[in-house]
């Protein structure tokens, strides 16, 4: 049976989506300056053929950047985990990608979302409450293609917001916050519903996502909404 989306499609619509400043080749190796993006687009990852003695070559390349070394480590870099491993780097954030067609997701309750873009300032505020602030906002204006923020209501409130992008046949939510006087009343599942309308809307067929494996809640909550394990990663940093 074809997978409803596979682990390198999701690697690549997470590049697509959240996009690093800039990328650079250092030999094997891409090396992405984040500026404040977050540790994903802050990584290195092995783009060819290499051996322990051209691991300093990524080092130096992210120390030249006032980033400490990180690898982003994907389903098919087990050699690379274990070298990492046995140099000393710490296994840090496992992450899992989950995904659903669109059309398994509810139509939204209209007067409780809005999409729209760019982000109005209560999203922004809603953001930065949860320490989501300018280099990550930034990362959501570098991503081209089709996007949007999704503002939540509960209770005549705002709620939650979330940033939606585009890729090929994908939408991939980003950055989903709830306030937290305001969780556990349906405000994530609405918001959740309004990106796969948004999405259908715009051509794609799926709607995925990155979420902690520590994050039992949301995974609970995404399991209940049809979505699917489809993907993972985690990273190694000294």
């Amino acid at each position: 049976m074809t997978p409803l989306l596979s682990p390198a499609a999701f690697a690549q619509a997470m590049e697509a989506t959240w996009p690093p400043f800039a990328t650079f080749r250092h030999g094997p190796w891409l090396i992405r300056e984040g500026a404040g993006g977050g540790k994903r687009v802050s990584a290195a990852s092995a783009e060819g053929d290499w051996d322990e003695t051209d691991l300093p070559l990524a080092e130096a390349a992210m120390q030249a950047l006032d980033q400490d070394p990180l690898f982003v480590i994907w389903p098919w870099d087990e050699t690379l985990d274990s070298t990492l491993a046995a140099k000393g780097y710490e296994k840090i954030d496992p992450v899992l990608g989950y995904a659903a067609p669109v059309a398994v997701f509810a139509a939204p309750k209209i007067m409780t979302t809005f999409p729209h873009w760019p982000p109005m300032q209560i999203a922004k505020d809603i953001w930065e409450e949860g320490h989501i602030g300018p280099g990550r906002l930034a990362v959501m204006h570098r991503a081209t293609g089709a996007k949007t923020a999704i503002l939540g209501r509960t209770s005549d409130k705002p709620s939650g917001t979330a940033f939606v992008a585009l890729h090929e046949d994908t939408a991939l939510i980003h950055a989903l916050e709830v306030r937290p006087a305001l969780r556990r009343q349906g405000a994530a599942r609405q918001i959740l519903c309004a990106a796969a309308h948004w999405a259908a809307g715009n051509g794609a067929t799926r709607l995925a996502l990155a979420v902690t494996e520590a994050n039992a809640t949301a995974r609970a909550l995404y399991a209940s909404l049809g979505m699917q394990v489809v993907g993972n990663y985690h990273y190694r940093a000294k």
